[in-house]
């Protein structure tokens, strides 16, 4: 018997697959599309971990499984290849980004080969590549186009040492990663998208996509953010009555406001405290709130902290002075930069109210019993009736809200509104290694978008990677340029862009991948959009997927796209875990995807990772597992071995099979292959497919030799077909060893005949007084009265009813019969 070798068979397939263009994408649209994508990788230099061995192996079940189901199927696959960490190995290694991303990529390709993914390489794309970032410049002037990219001023955290900003995750106790300098807050010019303006859709769509998991929907309504409740405008006496708004979904509560905070960064601030004994102390909190991160002040553990500003304002109904503060827990990005304190009836409030000393008036009393003590040991939250509010006096909080945001209407003071959490999508970078943002700055025209024409904008090569400065800044070919408009000197935009752009499209560009003119047709778009099964982690829960919702809206808007959602089912993988832990070095527990193809090969690695638990669920490594994996596929080899002299012979199918294993075997096969399609095709739950598929095997090897050998034969060639999208090489071999034409992934995948799952007989229990004393085989068309004249005559049964009077017989058809005998 010939040995199964995986590795000589592995690169024999990948050989010829790659050679016939196996997995080039069908375009008949006769057929039903299909659009399986896995999110693509980071070209990083460790290469594939176990995650993506998981992912791609998932993803690859799923559209070779569409394929063989009669689907013209898009599967690509590409590489998110701008970002940080090849710009820090540039200035640690002393070479290009671009020479390291390159190499990660060609490397990465190679190993997703090795794993016999199914991928229209035809399609590959490089976020990184001038080819591609052309049209993600070409998007973001649709965009400017739109009035949905505008340029204001931001806070930023900024490293005086470095010269240059740092993303949140490069701030460490509010240092500089690098050299360890301070960081602080600084103001510049940036980049914004209006994802605002599709605050509601985005929430919207949430309810159109039920093969969404619930979890990753509610991340995403959470991170929107919606309230409703009003806008209330307090006045600054002091400060020519300059409006400050606050938004709260508690106007009942107003008139038990006692105090107010604004933001450090408010810009209100420097004008209340000049001229104050508070004013040094204020500044001096201002410049260390800068040193702080949002996450650091806003944290539930962090301890909540403020200033008196010395200043009053207006409260619009009673015309009460009203302290204002400054506080670490408010930001000037969310919400109006204001709130209104209202200790009585807010945790939070109440917390800061006590430790400051500040009053306390509670303005809501319970509609019935006991009135709240005085003073209050804590905030009142429950529902009641309104006191101490004026015209209010006795009116149910719940009516009251919406009463008192009337009259702040009325009054011009505010009024009824809906917010969002939701921030408006800052995309500057001020990096090299992203899409340049493609507009120039004139001094007589301002900002000018580059015409279309003259895209791309490329990433120059003559710059200083110093880990000092933005290095696109020191290429002065890249940032003296000429107006588009004028002629005149002009200078280029120098930041880059969010590397979440690239990827908020890049599943479009692959239904037009070659297009040189446009991103993509509206008709290729048409052919394939939305993404079928889009398969990822749940880390890209909410940014990712959010930001790509908003593009394929805004690209919806401007008739580009068919759909305004881009992907109609999502499955988000769990993590692969090794002594319970998720695998990382600095826990010494990494299994490198490489080793296991090169011991027992990819089949094998595929095999288990698909096995060993629901694709949604964490996954618990195990080294016996992978072993038991390829002992089963060894099973498998065997069995097919083991009748090769079979499929040499024409054996026609006789009919009707009359043995009684023959039926079985037949049953068997046909309960497989409707157990395996729902299971792949309905319900992703692999591992429960694979579980039938051993059944099989089981089930074979237990067939007798003299049986019906049609039906032998048949069983034996569906096993092949069904594990064909689990483990493609092995089957590929075993396929062309039964002397089969053409590629087993290219057969039709086979369908259950629903009368070969009923059972001629069926094994019931017989129970004496609700004990099972014996078990029966019937007919399962046979009447309760044969049934039980067949309990009652077994020899067993009557040895043990001797001497009793049978006072009932109960048949449950299919299950059981009960004798009740004393």
């Amino acid at each position: 018997m010939r040995e199964y070798t995986p590795k000589e068979i592995e690169r024999k397939w990948q050989q010829a697959w790659q050679e016939a263009r196996l997995h080039h994408t069908d375009e008949d649209e006769s057929k039903p599309k299909y659009y399986a994508l896995e999110q693509f990788p980071y070209p990083s230099g460790e290469g594939l971990h176990m995650g993506h061995m998981r992912v791609y192996s998932i993803g690859d079940v799923v559209a070779r499984f569409r394929r063989m189901n009669g689907y013209r199927v898009l599967h690509p696959m590409g590489a998110d290849a701008f970002g940080l960490p090849a710009e820090n190995a540039a200035i640690n290694r002393g070479i290009n980004p671009r020479e390291w991303t390159l190499s990660n990529m060609e490397r990465i390709r190679k190993e997703q080969a090795l794993i016999g993914a199914s991928y229209d390489w035809d399609r590959y794309l490089g976020t990184c590549l001038p080819e591609y970032y052309k049209f993600t410049q070409w998007l973001f002037l649709l965009f400017y186009e739109r009035g949905l990219a505008y340029r204001k001023k931001a806070f930023v955290n900024w490293c005086p040492d470095c010269n240059t900003v740092l993303a949140n995750e490069q701030v460490e106790d509010g240092k500089c990663w690098r050299c360890d300098s301070e960081v602080t807050k600084k103001e510049l010019e940036q980049w914004f998208l209006r994802i605002t303006d599709y605050a509601e859709r985005l929430l919207e769509g949430l309810d159109r996509l039920p093969d969404w998991p619930d979890k990753v929907r509610a991340m995403q309504r959470n991170w929107i953010g919606k309230s409703e409740g009003a806008h209330v405008t307090f006045t600054v006496p002091e400060c020519d009555d300059e409006p400050v708004t606050v938004f709260t979904t508690r106007p009942d509560t107003l008139f038990g406001v006692t105090y107010m905070v604004v933001a450090p960064e408010h810009p209100l601030v420097p004008r209340l405290v000049k001229g104050k004994e508070t004013e040094a102390d204020v500044l001096a909190f201002i410049e260390q709130m800068k040193k702080q991160s949002e996450i650091e002040r806003t944290s539930t553990e962090a301890e909540k902290v403020g200033l008196f500003t010395g200043a009053y304002a207006k409260h619009p109904l009673t015309g009460e002075k009203v302290p204002i503060w400054v506080a670490n827990y408010v930001l000037m990005d969310y919400g109006t930069g204001a709130v209104m304190g209202v200790p009585a009836h807010d945790e939070r409030d109440f917390q800061f109210a006590s430790k400051y000393g500040l009053p306390i008036k509670a303005v809501i009393q319970p509609a019935a019993g006991e009135p709240l003590p005085e003073p209050l040991t804590e905030a009142y939250t429950e529902d009641g009736v309104l006191t101490r509010s004026g015209d209010f006096d006795g009116m149910p909080n719940r009516q009251a809200v919406k009463e008192i945001a009337k009259l702040l209407e009325e009054r011009k003071q505010g009024g009824w509104t809906t917010t969002y959490r939701l921030r408006d999508w800052l995309i500057s970078r001020q990096r090299y290694w992203g899409t340049p943002i493609p507009m120039i700055y004139c001094d007589s025209c301002g900002a000018v978008p580059v015409p279309k024409e003259q895209l791309p904008v490329m990433l120059p090569e003559d710059v200083v990677f110093d880990g000092k400065r933005n290095p696109l800044t020191t290429s002065d070919t890249f940032v003296q340029t000429t107006c588009p408009r004028c002629g005149n000197k002009a200078r280029r935009e120098t930041d880059t862009m969010d590397t979440f752009i690239d990827s908020s499209w890049y599943f479009m560009r692959y239904t037009d991948a070659q297009n040189e003119d446009e991103p993509f047709t509206p008709e290729s778009a048409a052919k394939w959009l939305p993404v079928d099964e889009y398969i990822g982690g749940i880390e890209h829960a909410v940014l990712h997927l959010l930001y790509s919702r908003f593009f394929t809206k805004v690209l919806y808007d401007a008739g580009l796209v068919p759909v305004d959602e881009p992907f109609n089912s999502l499955l988000t993988q769990g993590m692969v875990l090794k002594d319970g832990f998720k695998m990382s070095k600095s826990k010494g527990n990494v299994v490198s995807p490489l080793e296991i193809i090169e011991k027992y090969g990819a089949d094998t690695a595929r095999l288990f990772i698909l096995f060993a638990a629901p694709p949604d669920r964490d996954l618990e490594w195990s080294d016996s597992g992978v072993e038991g994996s390829y002992r089963f596929i060894n099973r498998v080899w065997r069995l097919i071995a083991q009748h090769e002299a079979l499929f040499a012979q024409d054996i026609p199918v006789q009919g009707e099979p009359q043995s009684g294993e023959a039926k079985e075997l037949r049953r068997l096969m046909h309960q497989t292959i409707k157990k395996v399609t729902s299971e792949i095709g309905e319900r992703s739950h692999f591992n429960t497919a694979i579980s039938a598929i051993m059944e099989l095997v089981n089930g074979l090897y237990a067939y007798p030799e003299h049986a019906d050998r049609a039906v032998l034969k048949e069983a034996l060639e569906t096993l092949v077909v069904l594990l064909a999208p689990f483990v493609p090489h092995v089957t590929e071999e075993l396929w062309q060893s039964m002397g089969k034409e053409g590629s087993v992934h290219r057969v039709d995948w086979p369908t259950y005949d629903e009368q070969a799952l009923v059972l001629d007989e069926v094994e019931i229990a017989v129970q004496i007084n609700g004990k099972v004393r014996d078990k029966l085989v019937v007919a399962t068309d046979a009447s309760r009265e044969e049934v039980e004249k067949q309990a009652l005559e077994t020899e067993r049964i009557q040895a043990l009813i001797e001497g009793k009077t049978v006072r009932k017989v109960i048949v449950v058809p299919g299950k059981l019969v009960n004798i009740v005998a004393n």
